[in-house]
């Protein structure tokens, strides 16, 4: 129900720039970030400024990006084995 609600809100938004759900997603993985390390050990991911179509595609859902995300080192541990082949649903 909520992947619904997400593409509904998308093809909502971009029914004025003449986009697919499937086109502007696509468009959007052009989106990235760098990460930027300081002197003394600090360091943040830069997010460079999108394309104009992905530009587009934001301003028409309201979302404006930050400059700098914080950046940790945190490392993501799975404690529990997956089993190589899941059941489906």
């Amino acid at each position: 129900m909520l992947a619904y609600l997400i593409r509904r809100e998308l093809s909502q938004a971009w029914t004025s720039l003449d986009v697919t759900v499937e086109e502007g997603l696509h468009q959007l993985q052009t989106l990235c970030s760098t990460e930027m390390k300081v002197e003394g050990g600090g360091c943040c991911l830069r997010i460079p400024a999108p394309n104009r179509t992905a530009t587009a595609l934001l301003q028409a859902l309201k979302i404006r990006l930050p400059d700098a995300l914080p950046h940790t080192n945190t490392p993501v541990v799975t404690r529990k084995n997956l089993p190589a082949r899941r059941k489906p649903l």
